[in-house]
């Protein structure tokens, strides 16, 4: 199918607007949440625990593995954070990409974790736990 040239680009300007826009705050959001990911990490795992998300017998070693994770995304490149969300990216319709990166952990991951008794609930209610905590640092 043929697609039809638009003399202005307003199309194309508009498209472009929205990839900055989303690129601006995937950076922001990754930046922020590196800078404060020990403070994150302990109110994340105090959420999980509270929602009773996860149970584990080792409290400061889930803190510093989610602390790691927190870290991590913001020197990857954007292909790698979209391959680890891949199957989940359409849970909500405007995901916090930070969020839904620490829901596939916690889903993929963090199961296999030593400490980690087990994990309960589904993918909407990790991600809602999760982003509980770390929407507040998604500029508005």
């Amino acid at each position: 199918m043929a697609r039809h040239i638009n003399p202005s680009n307003s199309t194309n300007k508009t498209i472009d607007a929205i990839d900055r826009k989303r690129e601006r705050e995937r950076r922001f959001i990754l930046n922020k949440a590196r800078e404060n990911a020990s403070e994150l990490a302990i109110r994340l795992v105090q959420r999980l625990l509270d929602d009773h998300i996860i149970e584990t017998n080792d409290v400061q070693s889930i803190q510093e593995g989610v602390e790691k994770q927190l870290k991590a995304p913001a020197d990857m490149d954007e292909f790698e954070v979209r391959l680890k969300i891949a199957d989940i990216r359409t849970l909500v319709p405007d995901p916090n990409i930070l969020s839904l990166y620490l829901t596939a952990y916690i889903i993929d991951d963090l199961i296999n974790h030593p400490n980690i008794q087990d994990i309960f609930g589904d993918d909407l209610d990790i991600y809602n736990s999760v982003d509980s905590i770390l929407g507040i640092i998604r500029p508005r």
